[in-house]
Formats: C-alpha cells, structure tokens, sequence
C-alpha cells in the first residue's frame, strides 16, 4: 500500500549484526511527531532461522504490545493501515522503513589509478553510501598485480567501485584495472548464484572500454567520474549507484532480504548510510558544522559535515570513516597495543591502578567481550579506553577527510617544508559546533558528565561546541524516515532523539602563565550576572539546565582565540545540558 503523506503511526526498524531495534513514532494531537515505544529482538539472519524478517517481526511484536497496538497478523505481515477505533482495539500501522547491517552489513573494495587522488575519491563515495571498505587497490599501492588479484578472491567483497583518470584522459590504466578485477571472479559470499557487482565512476571515454574488459561474470554498472577533473569531486552519482546496486543485488542474495525489501515502504538503507544523511540534513538545516561518532564493540565509526574550502558555492563535504579495529569489547586489544598503555593510565586517577593490572582487565574483557562493567573502578577502566578508542578514530577520520590533493594551490615560504601537495582536512576543530557522541559506553554512561568528558578528552574540541548524545541509538532510524518524511525525522531527532549535555568553551594557542588565568567570562542567565576565571589546567562548570541558554561573553588571555582572534573577547549564546556550560582551561594545541 502506499502509505499516507501525513502518517499517523510509522514503525522503523535497524536490523543490526545481533540485534533488531524498532521503534515506534507516532503523531500527537498538535500535529507534531514523537518517539513513543521501542522494542528489540536477536537478529534473525544467520542459521537456524536464515530468515531476516524473523527478527523484524519478533521486534515489532514487542514494540506493539508496548504500546498496546496490535502491529503483526497472525499470518506474521505487518497490519495496514493503522485504526485507533476498531472493535479489536488499536492496531496496525502507516507506514514501515528500515536500515541493515546484518550479515556484515555492506562490504565493499575500490579500485583507482592513483591511491591519494581518484582511490581516494572512490573510498570517500563508498564510505558515504555506508560501506565497509574491506581494501583499496591502487596502482602505487605496493603491491604487484597478481597479489591485487589474490585480494579480489581472497576478501570476497559484496561489491566493488572503480574509478580513475579526468574525464578525457588516458585509457591504458584503468583498462589494467579493469582487467585485474575481471581475472579474479571472486566466489560469492551470499548465494551460489550471486554475480558481483561492479560500479564504474572513472574517466567517461573508458567506459566502453571497461565494459568490453569485464565479462559476463561481474553485473556493471556506469555512472559519471567521481573526479571529472582533478580540482573537482562528484560523489553522489556513485553513491546512488551502491544504494540501487546494494538492493537489487546484495540483499536479494542475503537469507530473508527479499521479504523484507518486500514489506518496508522505502528503500532498505544500510545503517551506516542512514546515520549520515540524518546528520547532513540537520547540519543543512541549521547551518552547522556538525560530527557524530559511533564506538561499538569492534569498530568505531565517525561522520562529519563540514563547510568545503574547495567549494566556491558553500556546499559542505560529508565523510564518513570506519575504524575498523578500534572498539570496547572485540576490539579492546587494538585499541591499547595502538594508544599504548601509558594513554590508557593518564585517564585513571586512582594511585593503585599500573600497568600490571590494566592488563589483566584488557585479557578478561578479550575472554568476556560481552560483559558490561560492574564496579566503579571497571566503568572508570572502561571509560578511559573509549578516550583512547574515540581520540584514535578521530585522528584517522581527520587524515581521511581531506581537501582534494592533486589541485594547484598558492603556496607561500611557511609551505616550503610541507611537500604533501594540498590534502589538509576539512574537519577543523575551531569551526566544530555540534559533536554527538553514540554507542554503548557513550549513550549509557550513569552520569552525562561522564559522556561530556569523554568526549571532550577524545576530541578536543576548541572555540565554542555544542555536545550532545543519541541516548537510544535511534539516528538509523531517523535517517532513513527522513527520506520518506524528512518533517517527522527532524521533529523526532531533537524531541527525543538526543539528549544535550551541554556547550563546551576552550581556548586555542594560550601561553602558560602562573599569574594570569586562560579565560576570563561573564555569564548572564536569567536577570543574574555572574563573572569569573578559569586558570591554566581547570575546568570550570557553570550549571545551565537543558532548554535554557545564556549570554556567555568569555576573553581569552596570553595570546589565547576563542574565534574572534588573539586576547578578543566574544559574547555567543549558549546552550544549557545535563552537564551545563564547561569552560575548559586545559590549553587545545594550535
């Protein structure tokens, strides 16, 4: 059925690696929409059952009898449309989206001619469309070219993405390219009837070329360059072309997918994806620079929306990165052999905790990766890895998120030293005004100033940031509405979907001083005027309750910016949170 432009009750789900999380939104007499029950059931796509829509029934199923709505017939279809009204009580719904990353998720390889130029370009658009990039060929990658085949066949990717050379350009090398995916024929990992898809986003004139070279074994599919010309990059055709290709192919060999393709009433989006184009639409609707990050147990993902240098229009860039071996359960051991010991102890305060015992905890939470801290001394070990975790994924997603390298640029003496041809990131922390922390540690922190802190240590943001949580997960979810009914996805997102922590205040490029103090602020809330001082290495927090804001006018000292310039004082409007207003004296580096 097509469902009603204004529905009443909408059922979203996101049928995760282990578990299904469905909630419920429904419309409220103003007119308004809200998150009003959530339930969750075992994912449901791995034998005995290999019937994804198992775990989507069994989900909704508790999600109905939480609210009291009869969602799922006796026959197991989702009941359309829904009534308040009838003799059976409330029942049914109007609507049903959903997001996945079962089985996996979307695991994807690239291919380019150059690593830092158009593989770059192509890892950017498959991050973007919610993928797992499990490698990237590049013809200076290192490696020879039957080692690239022997990657091909040995990861057994869902799908790959080619892309190289300026519209125009030469034809040879990504005909070679081209070639090597063809002599690899990786066997499926869904399905024995499964033909591998292939996207080509590379210079227009090879197309034919590609076409000719790769037979009947690969399912191509043709969209414009993702880097037409080497000051230019234009993802989006690509990142279309893995959506169509991901449905029509992937899930259509995955156990259960067909049903569930059958019963949603928009295109099944992968999680990742959905989180993303929830973040761009709120950064675009609020003209922010925004970042989200979500840390599980074995990888940490992070997303970012920042204005483009290179764009003359103003359009903001999106990336996206997934570290891979960085997470709090199955991933705990990369984490500290990468941040080293002595980063994870600078976190704990107690005297008793050395080096001895943070490795005993590492080795039990590796033998049990599913328990969940139980004491105070565990939540803090817990809780000073995630730093470590989250500081790390940050790092990488910074490296990744770069301006296009390969452009000509005015380059002045101060650059005489700096041979990297451009490429410096686009995610700068002065210019960061929302940060949104998520997942289990983060989200289900027993204080929220604990969730603040960490997110304050691991990202260090600078000037003025705004902080918050999504407290339930629910940016899947919201994503994907916000495709079919963007207005119920944003109402829905600030109403219940994060919970504010707070705004965070620090300065860049103080110098040390004993006798003057790193910020100097008054604070005006409420017809109240309060003046003080934050001195070298304090942190001051200034109570400021959710929903309430202030005038805040803070002057930084010693050569110290707060985004109106050296020692110049600023006076911003400032939002209150679970953890109030954090002025923070530990000076962030330049």
């Amino acid at each position: 059925m097509t469902p009603p432009e204004e529905p009443l009750v909408i059922l979203a789900t996101d049928c995760g690696s282990t578990t299904t999380k469905a909630v419920l939104i429904e419309r409220q007499s103003d007119g308004s929409y809200r998150q009003t029950h959530r339930g969750e059931a075992p994912t449901t796509v791995e034998e005995p059952v290999a019937d994804v829509t198992a775990g989507v029934r069994n989900a909704a199923i508790e999600v109905g009898e939480l609210a009291g709505r009869r969602i799922v017939d006796d026959e197991g279809r989702l009941i359309h449309p829904s009534r308040d009204d009838g003799p059976e009580g409330k029942q049914g719904i109007d609507l049903y989206v959903t997001t996945s990353s079962a089985g996996g998720g979307l695991q994807m390889m690239v291919a380019g001619v150059v690593k830092e130029m158009s593989a770059a370009s192509a890892e950017r658009a498959a991050l973007g469309a919610g993928a797992i990039v499990m490698e990237t060929l590049a013809v200076n990658d290192g490696l020879e070219p039957h080692e690239r085949v022997a990657r091909v066949r040995d990861r057994r990717p869902d799908m790959m993405l080619l892309a190289g050379g300026t519209d125009g350009g030469n034809l040879k090398i990504v005909a070679e390219m081209a070639e090597l995916i063809g002599s690899a024929k990786p066997e499926p990992r869904f399905g024995s009837d499964f033909t591998l898809p292939v996207v080509y986003a590379g210079n227009a004139a090879a197309s034919d070329v590609v076409a000719d070279t790769l037979d009947d074994d690969v399912a191509l599919t043709t969209v414009p360059n993702v880097r037409p010309v080497l000051e230019r990059e234009d993802l989006a055709a690509a990142r279309d072309a893995i959506h169509d290709v991901f449905l029509e192919h992937v899930m259509q060999s995955a156990p259960g997918y067909p049903k569930l393709i059958a019963m949603a009433d928009a295109p099944v989006v992968p999680t990742p994806g959905a989180v993303g184009d929830i973040l761009k639409r709120v950064a675009a609707r609020d003209g922010v620079n925004a970042l989200a990050v979500d840390i599980g147990g074995a990888t940490t993902d992070v997303f970012s929306v920042f204005e483009n240098p290179d764009d003359p229009d103003g359009e903001p860039v999106f990336n996206r990165t997934v570290s891979a071996n960085l997470g709090m359960s199955y991933s705990i051991s990369n984490v500290v052999a990468e941040a080293g010991l002595a980063n994870v102890l600078r976190w704990l305060t107690d005297a008793d905790v050395d080096e001895g015992e943070l490795r005993n905890r590492i080795k039990n939470k590796m033998i049990r990766p599913t328990t969940i801290p139980e004491t105070a001394e565990a939540l803090a070990f817990e809780q000073a890895v995630a730093r470590e975790a989250l500081r790390l994924a940050y790092e990488q997603h910074r490296a990744f998120a770069t301006t296009l390298r390969g452009v000509q640029r005015t380059r002045t003496v101060g650059d005489t030293f700096d041979q990297s041809g451009g490429g410096e990131s686009v995610v700068d922390p002065t210019k960061l005004d929302l940060l949104i922390g998520s997942g289990g540690v983060l989200s289900h922190a027993p204080d929220p100033r604990q969730t603040a802190m960490m997110l304050i240590d691991a990202f260090r943001p600078k000037g003025v940031t705004r902080l918050a949580k999504d407290r339930i997960f629910m940016m899947p979810h919201l994503g994907v509405l916000a495709g079919v009914h963007e207005r119920a996805a944003v109402e829905v997102f600030e109403a219940d979907c994060l919970t504010y922590l707070g705004t965070h205040v620090a300065a860049v490029g103080v110098q040390w001083s004993k006798k003057t103090p790193v910020i100097r602020y008054e604070i005006e809330h409420g017809g109240t005027r309060t003046a003080g001082s934050v001195r070298h290495g304090q942190i001051e927090v200034v109570d400021l309750p959710d929903g309430e804001s202030a005038t805040l006018t803070a002057t930084p000292c010693n050569g110290g910016d707060l985004g109106g310039g050296r020692n110049r004082a600023v006076s911003v409007t400032v939002s209150g949170g679970a953890a109030g207003l954090i002025l923070d004296g530990r000076v962030a580096p330049e």
